[in-house]
């Protein structure tokens, strides 16, 4: 079986056209970042589906469909950068032999992705006939084991949840299990050493999946990655940033992009509106576009201001406006809304706090409302 410098969990429409279409496009380019390895985490069918159909070894179509400067945009590119997939639950110990060739580790796992399994102990850490049910665990695991065969040779993460310092959150929950289950003190001045968490943000919107494997994105795709030493980067793309300022990007997009499909969703949810319901409907139909709209202006942009951030507030207000408006992509409310509380918590919260900071008073019905703190 051939070995990958690249090992990804997650097979989400999202991935493959984001990290694993850059990936693709760079190896285009006589780069070679790749080919990449990925895993099935989850017993879903349509992962099962698309892991089925990724190990046919054809390329996948990625349509790329929007507006770029108010001009439409209709492509379709292949993403070529995977090589093979397998399942956790059915060739971990193949997943564990692609961890210790890997220079590099990709994953999204989606919003509850980092919550702990009450089933993972030490035992089943240092059982390499299965993995353990948590993505966190099953990291740790691995780590263990690339510090026991591989101690020298580093490895960089990429999570690429949507979560503020994703890196840092998942280094502390692999150290914190690390502790928990007594691996060796050695192990611990390895992972500061030779494992590089990275911090990023990723921004594309990938509205659907195309059967049985490939995806439907916006023209408008960003990974911003935190500066870091011994930090490998998965590839060069134009749409891989490395910046000192990652929070820049995190805030804006969590606090006016993310919060302005949460406050559609809660319109959604409050109108019992249908599951087909899309992004471009909802932004058409005059009361909610006017609710967010009011929204951004009065709520969220002098929150930034606050922060100094007016100018970069409102001129990434105008880009998501325009994403949001794109005639192309079928954005679903029913997937937006899943995970609704969690969601609330993550991106509307901060800005009522944020607005705790404002010179003056600064009202905020709409988002207290939705928080349920009015």
């Amino acid at each position: 079986m051939r070995e990958t410098p690249i090992l990804q969990f997650g097979t989400s429409r999202f991935l493959l056209a984001h990290a694993d279409l850059f990936i693709s496009e760079a190896m285009g380019q006589d780069e070679r970042p790749g080919p990449v390895t990925v895993v099935q985490t989850t017993g879903n069918p349509e992962s099962r589906r698309r892991v089925e159909a990724l190990n046919e070894g054809k390329p996948y179509p990625v349509r790329i469909e929007g507006l770029s400067a108010g001009k439409p945009v209709r492509d379709t590119r292949e993403g070529r950068a995977i090589c093979r997939a397998l399942s956790a639950a059915e060739d971990w110990p193949e997943v564990r032999r692609a961890a210790l060739a890997a220079r590099i580790i990709i994953s999204n796992t989606g919003d509850r992705g980092y919550d702990p399994d009450p089933t993972d102990t030490a035992e089943t850490a240092r059982d390499r006939s299965r993995p353990p049910a948590g993505f966190p665990a099953k990291i740790a695991a691995l780590l263990l084991e690339r510090f026991e065969r591989l101690p020298e040779l580093p490895v960089s993460l990429y999570p690429c949840e949507l979560i503020s310092r994703n890196g840092d959150r998942l280094k502390d929950l692999v150290r914190d299990l690390a502790r928990e289950w007594q691996f060796p003190e050695a192990f611990f001045a390895y992972l500061d050493g030779k494992c590089h968490f990275a911090n990023s943000l990723v921004d594309r919107i990938v509205s659907e999946p195309l059967d049985p494997i490939g995806a439907v994105a916006e023209p408008y795709a960003l990974w911003a990655i935190e500066r870091q030493d011994g930090l490998e980067l998965p590839c060069s793309h134009t749409a891989i940033v490395v910046t000192d300022d990652l929070a820049r990007y995190e805030t804006l997009k969590l606090h006016v992009l993310n919060l302005g499909h949460t406050v559609l969703a809660d319109q959604w949810l409050k109108r019992g509106l249908g599951d087909e319901m899309t992004v471009l409907e909802l932004m058409n139909d005059a009361d909610c576009r006017k609710r967010l709209e009011t929204v951004w202006a009065d709520e969220v942009v002098p929150a930034f201001a606050a922060r100094g951030l007016e100018r970069e507030a409102v001129d990434y207000v105008n880009d998501v406006r325009e994403r949001f408006l794109n005639p192309f992509l079928r954005h679903r409310l029913s997937d937006i809304a899943k995970n609704h509380e969690e969601k609330v918590r993550r991106r509307i919260i901060p800005v009522l706090e944020m607005a705790e900071h404002a010179p003056t008073a600064l009202d905020q019905p709409v988002l207290r409302s939705i928080a349920n703190l009015s």
